[in-house]
């Protein structure tokens, strides 16, 4: 590894300390090194806030020195003004001379403009240094804006022999198959903390009533979302209990005005119904989408290609019959490991 990678590895590290509160902006680090020596450091902590390169500015005891150094950043500095001034207008005010940077944004915003901007007065710009790690870490704000849709994560739970769940019918008393230990149920938790919203289906919502929270898990929770085409659903369940914002895609629309907290949007079942979801996402600017079930709604999303990642649990057990668990091509595995004797694979599309 290069001394430039070194530096770059160490954005990374820091720009990941932004996961839970960055977005919908991108996680970026920033490190400042005069003569072998970091001598800043910073990272963007929330939207909102100051940038990582400001944070690594600000960090410096000496600012005489950044006339000296080389800043190293995990994504291209902003050109524009939004909530904060442009990031690239200011590493040309204070004098710093080298800038190296992980990979460009494709913001239509920035694009380029910033590494042009820096350029354009004299500093000295690398770029693509761990570029595809740089890319990595923000493929959700990069899949957001290049595909205009959210990051699509799917995530099962699985018997050994393929079934997601019993056979039950509403009302019928039975509860749902246990697959995951306590340990892989906070990194579901975890995975919701991650997301901006989480979607069920109507049978999922009527046979489990899941809260969809991260009490697991310290962080925000996501926005709740629920297919409900025949507005059927109960308004007793805990999607309707007016502790987060829950919005129901439906075609007849009912009257629920006096629940906090409920929206729905009428959407045309007679056309495919996943892009109108995920077109009202976009607007709304939602990055991370997570669909935690059931079998169909997950193999619906499959089947039009229309995911980024999955996790599967398998649990070490056979259920010898029951709902089908999604299909999905065993040769997309990323990674696989094991947790109290269940089996997590990791696959990327």
């Amino acid at each position: 590894m290069t001394t430039d990678e070194q530096y770059m590895a160490r954005c990374l590290e820091l720009a990941a300390k932004g996961s839970f509160e960055a977005a919908p902006n991108p996680m970026v680090g920033a490190v400042i090194v005069h003569e072998g020596k970091i001598i800043g450091e910073g990272y963007h902590r929330q939207c909102g806030g100051p940038h990582a390169e400001v944070n690594a500015v600000r960090s410096v005891k000496d600012e005489r020195l950044l006339r000296e150094s080389t800043m190293y950043v995990s994504l291209e500095p902003c050109a524009h003004y939004g909530k904060t001034p442009p990031c690239a207008d200011m590493i040309v005010e204070k004098g710093i001379p080298r800038v190296v940077v992980g990979c460009r944004d494709s913001f239509d915003q920035v694009d380029g403009k910033g590494i042009q901007k820096m350029r354009a007065a004299g500093v000295e710009v690398i770029v693509g240094v761990l570029e595809r790690e740089c890319l990595e870490l923000n493929r959700a704000f990069f899949t957001f804006h290049a595909k205009k849709r959210p990051y699509i994560t799917l995530k099962w739970a699985q018997s050994a022999d393929g079934y997601i769940d019993k056979n039950r019918a509403i009302g019928d008393g039975e509860h749902a198959v246990r697959f995951s230990t306590d340990e892989t149920a906070v990194r579901v938790h975890r995975l919701r903390a991650l997301s901006d919203a989480i979607l069920v289906g109507r049978r999922t919502a009527e046979l489990d009533d899941p809260s969809l929270t991260t009490r697991l898990w310290p962080g925000r929770n996501p926005l709740r979302l629920v297919i409900d085409r025949r507005g059927e659903l109960d308004r007793g369940l805990k999607l309707f209990d007016g502790t987060e914002k829950t919005v129901v895609f439906t075609e007849v629309s009912r009257d629920l005005s006096c629940i906090e907290g409920v929206e729905q949007v009428e959407l045309d079942f007679a056309q495919p119904v996943l892009p109108q979801i995920l077109d009202y996402l976009h607007e709304h600017k939602v990055q991370r989408l997570l669909v935690e079930g059931g079998a169909s709604l997950l193999q619906s999303f499959i089947d039009c290609g229309l995911w980024d990642e999955a996790f599967v649990e398998e649990a070490p057990f056979v259920l010898g019959g029951g709902v089908k668990a999604p299909n999905i091509e065993i040769e997309m595995c990323k990674e696989k490991f094991v947790s109290f004797g269940h089996e997590i694979r990791h696959f990327l599309h």
